[in-house]
């Protein structure tokens, strides 16, 4: 069904009859498609659905377009980002072309789904500047920390679940919640990877978090679990490259404090909602995509 929506997005991108946009959307890497497999799985490979997904994931790659030139990112899943390769204007300006053709058809697919599309994006826009703003500093407040992932991440995939439900006629209030637990523990297992994953695994630099200013949930357990002397430890190193003896020390901080199997178990109970919502909606395939979600290592 994925390749429908491939086919899908290359015919949006042929519609801009431009050289230069087709030959940039090539150098994308295309990476799970959660998305997509969310409202295919939800509504069907029907035309509309097909669509929406298209879309979804149009609006996705604009924002890791942007992401990439806000985190001074040079590798997107073990590939060359398009600002490493043609600068940081060409994969801001890139970005807004996909934003701009997506919201065009959009607006052709259903008035409900679209307003629930755009309502996330808006909220994903809010969502990227409060990471900037969190980022200036040391973060130990896990409601700011979960605020935001909710915007950045989790809110286009609750949007992604709940459109789906409604070009299917099921019940949104349950996908909607569905996309929303598995968006926040998806952006938690991210956070956790770039800590106990290596460069090659992950696609791009490890701890790379740390270095650029976030203070993600395993860094906020760890604050809260560590005397004075660690905790002043820990506050130096942010915001600064992590050498290979600093990121030693982290993880076994975090191994040591109980930090990160916290952050684990977290998730994972989000995950455990999201499989029993779909338990009572008859939906085995929703169940087996929160299962993997929590049990991946990349």
């Amino acid at each position: 069904m994925l390749e429908a929506v491939e086919r899908q997005i290359g015919h949006y991108i042929a519609d801009l009859d431009d050289a230069d946009a087709k030959a940039l959307y090539a150098k994308l890497p295309a990476g799970k498609r959660l998305r997509a497999r969310l409202i295919l799985t939800i509504a069907g490979a029907t035309r509309a659905a097909v669509k929406t997904a298209a879309v979804v994931e149009m609006i996705h790659a604009a924002s890791l377009l942007h992401d990439d030139v806000i985190d001074d990112a040079f590798t997107r899943r073990g590939r060359p980002s398009i600002n490493a390769l043609y600068g940081n204007k060409t994969s801001i300006m890139f970005g807004d072309v996909l934003y701009s053709k997506a919201f065009h058809e959009l607006v052709d697919i259903d008035r409900q789904v679209a307003r629930v599309i755009s309502a996330a994006v808006v909220e994903l826009s809010l969502g990227e500047r409060r990471d900037v703003l969190l980022s200036e500093s040391f973060n130990s407040d896990r409601k700011a920390y979960l605020h935001m992932i909710y915007q950045k991440t989790a809110s286009l995939i609750e949007a992604a679940s709940e459109a789906a439900a409604i070009l299917a006629g099921k019940n949104r209030e349950a996908y909607r919640t569905y996309g929303r637990n598995l968006g926040i523990a998806f952006q938690m297992i991210d956070d956790i990877l770039d800590i106990t994953q290596s460069a090659e695994q992950l696609g791009k630099p490890a701890m790379h978090d740390y270095e650029e200013g976030k203070t993600t949930l395993p860094y906020i357990y760890l604050y809260e679990a560590l005397d004075e002397a660690d905790r002043a430890k820990l506050l130096a190193m942010h915001g600064r490259p992590v050498t290979e003896e600093n990121g030693a020390w982290i993880r076994e901080r975090m191994a040591a404090t109980g930090a990160l199997e916290r952050a684990k178990n977290e998730a994972a109970e989000l995950v455990r909602e999201a499989i029993a919502l779909m338990e009572r909606e008859g939906e085995p395939e929703l169940e087996a995509m929160a299962r993997k979600m929590i049990e991946r290592e990349y």
